[in-house]
């Protein structure tokens, strides 16, 4: 993926949201090749509220889609601690598909409204 049109397009998609969405969380989502890492931002504070992420974790032999939904568990899990229960979904550049569209889907499932 070219990175100037992977920051463009992430850009184009943060900014129209943050106009529709000035009461809630931001859950915003990183991918790369081998890992997958998520955080609840307040913008307006400029906060990185609640983190998860797979790098820390040395398992070999598991497949990536299982790791979207383990990151996605211990978000939840710090979030519902917080009492943060709505947020918006930041795809970043991201398309919805994969192991994105699996961990927004475990994330629903687990009691977050986006």
């Amino acid at each position: 993926m070219n990175n100037k049109l992977y920051i463009k397009r992430a850009n184009r998609i943060r900014k129209k949201l943050k106009k529709l969405n000035t009461e809630r969380f931001r859950l915003t989502i990183f991918r790369s090749s081998k890992n997958i890492s998520a955080q609840i931002i307040d913008n307006k504070n400029n906060q990185t509220l609640v983190s998860a992420s797979s790098s820390g974790k040395k398992e070999k032999g598991k497949k990536k889609a299982d790791k979207s939904l383990d990151v996605a568990q211990i978000l939840l899990k710090k979030a519902l601690e917080k009492k943060i229960t709505n947020v918006y979904f930041d795809r970043g550049g991201y398309k919805y598909h994969g192991r994105i569209k699996s961990f927004a889907e475990a994330i629903r499932k687990g009691g977050l409204r986006f």
